[in-house]
C-alpha cells in the first residue's frame, strides 16, 4: 500500500460527511483557475454559502510569474482572482474586489502589480502558512467562500505540443511553462506537472471528501482544468468522494490551446488525462454545442449526462453571465440528486 493511499485512507476517516439541517445549504467545491474559475465561483456565491475554490498554482507569467521568480513563493494570481470573484454584490464587496484587482501603472519595479498578489504574498510571509493567510484576506474581503491552492508548492506545467515550432510543423516537442503553453499555436497532445507527484493541500484534499457537488471548469483547458487532475492525491480524492461531479464546459475554444476543439474533443481529452475519473454532468452552452449527439457520447463514457443551458452572456462575448450560470447550477443540483436535504 503506497503512502498516498494510507494519507488518504486517514483523510477519509476523519472526513465524514456532516449531518445536514433542514434548509442547509450545499457544499460545492470548484477547481480550475483563471477567468474559468472566477465566472463559476460568481454563479456559485449567489445560491450557496458553501463554496470551496481548489486554484492551480502553476501559473508563471506576469506579476505572479515575477513573484514567484523573485521570492520562491506561490503564484498568487489566480488565487486573488478567485477572492475576488468570491466578493459580495455590497459596497464592501465590491471596492475590495476592485482593490485587490487593482494594477500599478509606473515606470518602476511595481508596473503591473496587483495589490491583491502583494497583499496575499505579504501574509504569507508574515504567518508562514498559506492556508491560513487567504482565510484571513478572505475575512477581510468578506468573501463567500474559501480559497484554497491545490499544491502548496509551485508548479511547472509542461507539454507535449505538436508543431510549436511552425518551421516543423508536424514534430511533437515539450513545452515549458504555463503561461507558453497557454500561448502555443501547435496541438496540445498532453500535460503533466513537474514535480511529478506534488502534495496537495490537505484542506483541499478535505474539502472535496465532504463535498456534495464538485465543479470543475470552465477555463483554459490544458492550464487551468486538467492540472487538478495531475496532483495525485486531489485527483484520489475525486474519483473517491461521494460527491456529484460536474464538468463545466468553456463557451468557445481558446486561442493556441485548445483552437479547433469541438466540446466532445474537451471531454475526451480530459477523460485520457484522468481515465479512472467518473462524471455526473457534463455542462454546456445550448448555442455552442452544435453536434449534441457526439457530445452526449463523450460524456456517456465518462458516465455522465449533458445538460444543455442558456449561460453565454447575452453582449455576444465568449464569457458566461454569473446569473444564467447559477440558474444552471442550481437547477442541476436539484435534478441530479444531493447528499442531504440541503433545501
Amino acid at each position: 500500500m503506497t503512502g498516498r493511499t494510507l494519507r488518504l485512507r486517514r483523510l477519509r476517516r476523519t472526513t465524514r460527511p456532516s449531518a445536514r439541517k433542514r434548509g442547509a445549504q450545499p457544499k460545492v467545491v470548484a477547481l480550475g483557475g483563471g477567468m474559468g474559475l472566477s465566472a463559476s465561483l460568481a454563479a456559485l456565491r449567489r445560491i450557496t454559502g458553501d463554496v470551496t475554490a481548489v486554484v492551480t498554482v502553476a501559473d508563471d507569467g506576469g506579476s505572479s510569474g515575477r513573484l514567484r521568480e523573485e521570492l520562491g513563493v506561490l503564484p498568487p494570481g489566480d488565487l486573488r482572482k478567485a477572492l475576488a470573484a468570491l466578493c459580495g454584490d455590497d459596497d464592501w464587496g465590491q471596492t475590495w474586489a476592485r482593490v485587490i484587482q487593482h494594477r500599478f501603472q509606473s515606470r518602476g519595479d511595481l508596473h503591473e502589480h496587483a495589490v491583491g498578489n502583494l497583499l496575499i504574498v505579504a501574509l504569507w510571509e508574515q504567518l508562514g502558512d498559506h492556508v491560513q493567510a487567504l482565510d484571513l484576506v478572505g475575512r477581510l474581503l468578506g468573501a463567500h467562500g474559501r480559497v484554497l491552492p491545490m499544491s502548496a508548492v509551485p508548479l511547472e506545467l509542461q507539454a507535449l505540443v505538436r508543431g510549436h515550432d511552425p518551421a516543423r510543423p508536424g514534430e511533437t516537442g515539450l513545452v515549458r511553462g504555463q503561461a507558453t503553453v497557454a500561448l502555443t499555436t501547435g496541438e496540445v497532445q498532453s500535460v503533466h506537472l513537474v514535480p511529478h507527484d506534488p502534495p496537495a493541500v490537505p484542506e483541499a484534499v478535505e474539502a472535496v471528501l465532504d463535498a456534495d457537488w464538485v465543479v470543475l471548469g470552465p477555463g483554459s483547458w490544458f492550464s487551468s482544468v486538467i492540472p487538478h487532475l495531475l496532483v495525485p492525491e486531489l485527483l484520489d480524492a475525486l474519483v473517491e468522494t461521494r460527491a456529484r461531479r460536474v464538468l463545466s464546459l468553456n463557451l468557445a475554444p481558446q486561442p493556441g490551446e485548445t483552437e479547433g476543439f469541438s466540446p466532445q474533443r474537451h471531454v475526451e481529452v480530459l477523460g485520457r488525462h484522468a481515465p479512472k475519473l467518473a462524471l455526473d454532468v457534463v455542462l454546456a452552452d445550448e448555442a455552442a454545442v452544435p453536434d449534441r449527439a457526439s457530445l452526449a457520447d463523450a460524456a456517456k463514457r465518462l458516465g455522465a449526462a449533458v445538460e444543455l443551458a442558456p449561460v453565454a452572456s447575452p453582449d455576444g462575448l465568449p464569457k458566461h453571465d454569473p446569473e444564467l450560470l447559477a440558474a444552471a447550477y442550481d437547477r442541476i443540483f436539484r435534478m441530479h440528486g444531493r447528499i442531504g436535504p440541503w433545501r
